[in-house]
């Protein structure tokens, strides 16, 4: 048997349920697939403020704000194309950032990651690798 896979945290829920309604600020994985749309995406659904960078720095920053108006659920579905066409350290450094967030706010924050049943097994095996294999610092935010 191999190594067991790193369980997600306690703000990360992946769900197979994709045919459910979502409860939380829903965001389209297939409109986050590169680090430019996922910023994009969550400026518009989140309604962030007019000095947010796109950067990770800067959503760190935007998110914290937010949760300072109480709890916060994002519900990615078709989770799957999150950042999919970025380099698996891209989505490290996102959960790198929300995890941060989560454990620095004094309201909640959780990340419902929703797939279709069949595509779920690929997607854990996503997150799995990225929580596990993330270390060092962030990638600049430079193209």
């Amino acid at each position: 048997m191999g190594a067991a896979s790193p369980q997600p945290p306690a703000w990360l829920t992946l769900d197979g349920q994709a045919a459910s309604a979502p409860a939380g600020v829903p965001v389209a994985g297939p409109a986050a697939r590169t680090r430019a749309a996922l910023h994009e995406t969550l400026a518009d659904v989140l309604a962030l403020p007019a000095w947010y960078g796109h950067n990770w720095d800067a959503l760190a920053d935007a998110l914290a704000d937010r949760l300072d108006t109480g709890p916060l659920t994002l519900v990615v579905t078709d989770a799957a194309d999150l950042l999919a066409d970025e380099s698996p350290v891209q989505l490290g450094t996102l959960l790198d950032v929300l995890g941060g967030v989560a454990a620095g706010s004094h309201e909640t924050l959780r990340v419902v990651l929703r797939e279709e049943p069949g595509r779920l097994p690929a997607l854990r095996a996503r997150i799995a690798a990225a929580l596990g294999g993330h270390v060092g610092a962030p990638p600049s935010d430079a193209a």
